[in-house]
């Protein structure tokens, strides 16, 4: 047998009338969604920040700057290994025999030659100091035209001067005394020397337009 139809039963679930007011007979249960809200995504927690307690009687950790940039430095020249003590001496050995060859050949071919004198530091001087007043125009003859080189005079001065000071405290009383000499000459016959050419320059430039004794052209 077929069961009884049973009544079709509507239920308004309204809370509020068409005029806004609030119904007696509304169900006070919340309504319920349909759809629940995703829950949201926990975050990762991060990792605990770690403290170091300071010794006792430390004082604050130094804080290291960071490095800074070296410029690269040019490579040096390679440069040859110094000789040896032996080659050294092989080679001063080798020099002095030659030179005694050289000396006796040398008197054989001029009969009542002396020996050459031995070189020594004063005569070093005396060979560089020569070779200054000669650049300077020193050998000139009279009547000649004076043949300077200044850039050799200075470079022969300055050599001079280097070997007074490489050789301070280290030389005689006699050494120290003709190294002065020698010096205070040659910068003095350089600063002469300059300063005459300096004087003939401007003796040969003509006068301005318009001087005493010159046309000048009035355009």
């Amino acid at each position: 047998m077929s069961e009884p139809n049973k009544p079709f039963v509507v239920t308004d679930r309204r809370k509020f009338t068409a005029d806004g007011t609030p119904r007696p007979d509304a169900d006070p249960s919340p309504e319920r969604e349909s759809r629940q809200a995703a829950p949201a995504p926990t975050p990762a927690p991060e990792p605990p920040i770690e403290f170091k307690s300071p010794k006792a009687g430390a004082g604050p950790e130094p804080v290291t700057p960071p490095a800074a940039a070296v410029p690269e430095q040019p490579a040096a020249p390679d440069l040859p290994p110094p000789p040896t003590e032996t080659e050294m001496a092989q080679a001063n050995a080798a020099y002095q025999q030659t030179s005694e060859r050289l000396d006796t050949a040398v008197r054989a071919a001029n009969p009542g030659m002396d020996q050459p004198p031995t070189m020594t530091f004063e005569q070093i001087i005396q060979s560089i100091y020569m070779t200054t007043m000669l650049q300077l125009g020193g050998a000139t003859q009279p009547g000649e035209q004076p043949k300077v080189d200044l850039m050799g005079a200075r470079q022969s001065i300055d050599m001079l001067a280097i070997l007074q000071e490489k050789t301070k405290g280290n030389l005689t009383p006699a050494e120290s005394g003709l190294m002065d000499n020698a010096l205070f000459e040659a910068r003095m016959g350089f600063l002469e020397v300059t300063q005459a050419l300096a004087r003939s320059a401007i003796n040969r430039q003509p006068p301005p337009p318009g001087s005493p004794g010159r046309p000048s052209i009035v355009r």
